[in-house]
């Protein structure tokens, strides 16, 4: 295969290297890692790699799509099938000119720059982590010489694939057809002579003989069939064939429409009209066998039948007790491959599904699995659980592309099944180099999807993706990308994964204007684990792109809002596009809308929030609310003087506009005691600083009177005022001191960013923090907050206790002296 020698500069995101065919990763900054991820990951945490690699550009010319199911089989004999490398078609991409299979785009990659670095560097230990050497050792045991040749082809057949699963039984003989059945080869003088005969009889032939004319000539060699399709005495066949239609016996036209797949008839060819509404006519005299035999000539003609389906759905609800095993499977196919789900079925298919699970091969599993997921048919949590369970005790026996399958229903179900996802992590890493692309994608894509972290499967599918990148759609790319930065994991080749990838998104740049959704996806994914490439950046920032994301089909403007906020933030530096401030506002107003009414009242952060400030002193001390709303979620902000005193500042009201109507004060002897010889010296203090301060807010106001037993459970801080103005108005509103004059003389405080956690903000089963959340956090910091956690591990569990064990609880949190030791 040839390949394309590539000396350019890849746009980095922490540095620019420029690469040859070889390519030397030296000794530089890797990333800094947070505490977190080094107590995590050992491993990898503070060790990068200097290692040599050559790098091999795939000219896209070159690529093959085979059919060879064998693509996705996990024995290694199996991927060393060849026989047919040299046949088949190739993919939409592959017409592209040498000139733009390396840039397609208005600027160019040889210039690109890249932002100045964000992290950090540790010095490049001379022998590979312990990881690496793992999953290189794997890789190798997994792969031959051969098959290292076989990865440059990838081996994948999007139509035949999904029907492997037909082989498996010789009933599917009589439901689908098989074009790989044994034919004997008809001359072309016979085929000929038969038209010959079309163009004397001038249309006058029987039934019987036009269909045994279309049996011969389907028997012609495959590379005359275009050929014969288009000649004017095939075309007077075909219209003789539509004259004769309601005349043929329903066994004869079956025999027609197969002669037409086996030719290749365009789906729009007037013949196919004509037998489709005779189909449709004669539909309810047909057994079931016949209708999905039917079914399937019409998916592989590749043509859209939505009436025949609905007939065929119809009669199979009628008869649906009396469905044998093989007519389910091919049935659920017929459905995945008509994009549609009959809603009447539903409950049924699960029905059978649980009739028929311990009778399933492994990959009719996978087969019904698509169909549902091609469908988007809903499924039970049961019924799912039921095939994972099944699956995750059989998955060494399972064939790698009925697994994936399984993988996209489980991703769909979002069902987090433990058992099939350990196994997962045993069973699929030594494969990673025989699986296509594609294969590759929907496998990392599940487990960002379930939040799902297994080292050995994300460092694997690493290892093996810069050799077969220039293979990555549009769509591949970014959700490799989204994938590892959702999980934030960047593995031990982690220049030259994303440089290999960035670099294929710049390729793939021509597609974003049609698929904006995967640009955004794949720059959100490099956000989360800190890269930032301006050239595609300023591309997604710009108004034209901006136009073609409201065209999507999906709501992208949540997308574009956290990734503009996000370069404001982390790179200063940038001079690229911008999203228009209206637009920000536009964005900031929805999420902020929703977060009212489904963020700020869940229980955890109400709870949370009424006791920071029954324990600090009144609301004016608390904010709950998102101070990052690009990032989609909530903080409770508290500010604090550097001696530790909480700071009012949420003050929404002057309070030289508040109107003292009708007010009465009741007079207690801490208010006399307080009038006659002035304030207490514990008062809070009150200052709220100048850069903390928004439109708006206001000075500090005097703290409201703690409860009784708020302050005995935090009888252990000096930080509990020990008396209060007591002032009760007779319309139950609180009189409120005005601040002191003193203000501006307190010393500069501290920001804290209060984060109630929940499980979503976490890998499943561990205490890895998401991307997003990482993002969100790391931008905090950079703003001058100092973010502190309730992590739903302690507090959850919390909410169930008495009022004082929260309240001291958050009292340590809040007022913990590392937190102040560290903004100083």
């Amino acid at each position: 295969m040839a390949t394309v020698l590539i000396c350019r500069r890849f746009p980095r995101l922490s540095r620019v290297t420029t690469f040859s065919t070889t390519a030397k990763c030296k000794a530089e900054s890797g990333s800094g890692k947070s505490k977190q991820k080094k107590e995590e990951n050992p491993e990898t945490a503070n060790t990068r790699t200097e290692c040599a690699a050559t790098i091999q550009l795939l000219n896209p010319l070159d690529y093959r799509v085979l059919y060879n199911p064998s693509a996705y089989a996990k024995s290694r004999a199996a991927s060393q099938q060849h026989t047919a490398r040299n046949s088949g078609h190739a993919l939409g991409d592959t017409s592209t000119s040498p000139g733009t299979a390396q840039v397609q785009h208005t600027f160019g990659t040889a210039s690109s720059q890249a932002l100045p670095p964000l992290r950090n560097a540790l010095p490049k230990p001379k022998s590979k982590p312990l990881l690496e050497q793992t999953i290189s050792a794997r890789l190798s045991a997994a792969q031959t010489k051969e098959e290292a040749e076989d990865e440059k082809t990838e081996t994948h057949d999007s139509k035949e694939d999904p029907r492997v699963f037909q082989k498996g039984r010789p009933e599917y003989r009589s439901l689908s057809y098989d074009k790989f059945e044994p034919i004997e080869t008809l001359s072309l003088e016979e085929g000929d002579s038969i038209l010959h005969s079309v163009a004397v009889c001038k249309g006058s032939q029987s039934p019987g003989t036009i269909t045994d004319y279309f049996r011969k000539l389907s028997r012609l060699p495959a590379e005359q069939h275009a050929a014969l399709v288009s000649e004017p005495r095939f075309n007077a066949l075909c219209r003789c064939a539509v004259k004769n239609m309601g005349s043929f016996s329903t066994s004869d036209l079956i025999d027609l429409l197969k002669a037409c797949v086996r030719l290749v008839v365009p789906p729009t060819h007037p013949l196919l009209n004509a037998c489709e509404n005779e189909f449709c006519r004669r539909a309810w005299d047909m057994n079931l066998d016949q209708l999905l035999l039917v079914a399937d000539c019409w998916r592989c003609l590749e043509r859209s039948v939505p009436s025949y389906l609905s007939i065929l759905f119809s009669y199979a609800n009628m008869q649906w007790k009396g469905l044998a095993l093989p007519q389910f499977v091919q049935l659920v196919y017929i459905i995945g491959e008509g994009r549609r789900s009959p809603a009447d079925l539903t409950q049924k298919v699960e029905s059978m599904i649980l009739k028929y699970l311990d009778s399933f091969t492994l990959e009719e599993v996978g087969a019904i699995c698509l169909g549902l997921f091609k469908s988007l048919s809903g499924i039970s949590d049961h019924v799912m659980r039921k095939i994972a369970d099944r699956v995750s005790l059989q998955m060494e026996d399972m064939s790698t592309y009925a697994l994936v399958n399984v993988l996209k229903m489980l991703r769909y179900a979002r069902m987090d099944h433990l058992p099939l996802l350990k196994e997962l992590g045993k069973v699929i890493p030594a494969r990673i180099p025989a699986i296509n692309i594609q294969g590759i994608m929907h496998i990392t894509l599940t487990c960002s999807s379930l939040h799902y972290f297994d080292e050995g499967v994300m460092a694997a599918v690493a290892m093996s993706l810069p050799s077969k990148v220039t293979y990555c759609r549009s769509k591949d790319a970014a959700k490799f990308l989204w994938s590892f930065g959702c999980l934030d994991y960047e593995p031990p080749n982690e220049e030259e994964f994303y440089s290999s990838l960035i670099e294929q998104m710049h390729r793939k740049l021509h597609e974003f204007g049609k698929f904006p959704e995967h640009l955004l996806t794949g720059l959100l994914g490099l956000a989360f684990v800190k890269r930032f490439p301006e050239e595609l950046i300023d591309y997604a920032l710009r108004d034209e792109f901006v136009q073609k994301t409201r065209g999507s089909k999906y709501e992208l403007k949540k997308d574009l809002f956290t990734l503009g906020k996000s370069v404001e933030i982390e790179c200063p530096s940038y001079q690229g596009s911008r999203l228009p401030p209206q637009l920000y506002q536009e964005i900031t107003e929805m999420v902020l809308n929703f977060a009212e009414q489904e963020i700020y009242v869940r229980p955890e952060i109400v709870e949370a929030t009424s006791l920071l400030e029954s324990m600090l002193g009144g609301p004016e001390y608390v904010k709950s609310h998102m101070i990052l709303p690009h990032t989609r979620s909530s903080d409770l902000e508290v500010h604090l003087a550097m001696d530790g005193h909480p700071i009012p500042f949420n003050l929404k009201d002057r309070i030289a506009d508040k109107k003292l109507k009708d007010i009465g004060v009741s007079l207690t002897d801490d208010l006399m005691t307080q009038l006659i010889k002035g304030r207490s010296n514990s008062q809070f203090p009150v200052e709220v600083e100048n850069e903390a301060r928004t439109p708006g807010q206001e000075r500090g106001e005097e703290a409201r009177t703690p409860r009784a037993g708020d302050r005995a459970a935090l009888s252990g801080g000096a930080l509990i005022a020990d008396a209060r103005l007591q002032v009760e108005p007779k319309s139950g509103h609180g009189l409120e001191a005005p601040p002191p004059l003193t203000l501006n003389r307190q010393p500069r405080g501290v920001k804290l960013a209060i984060q109630v956690s929940n499980r979503n903000h976490y890998c499943y089963c561990s205490k890895r923090l998401l991307g997003l959340h990482c993002l969100k956090r790391r931008q905090l910091q950079q703003l001058g907050y100092v973010v502190v956690e309730l992590p739903f591990w302690e507090w959850f569990p919390l909410l169930k206790r008495t009022r004082s064990e929260k309240l001291s609880y958050l009292h340590y949190k809040v007022f913990n002296p590392a937190l102040l030791s560290r903004a100083s």
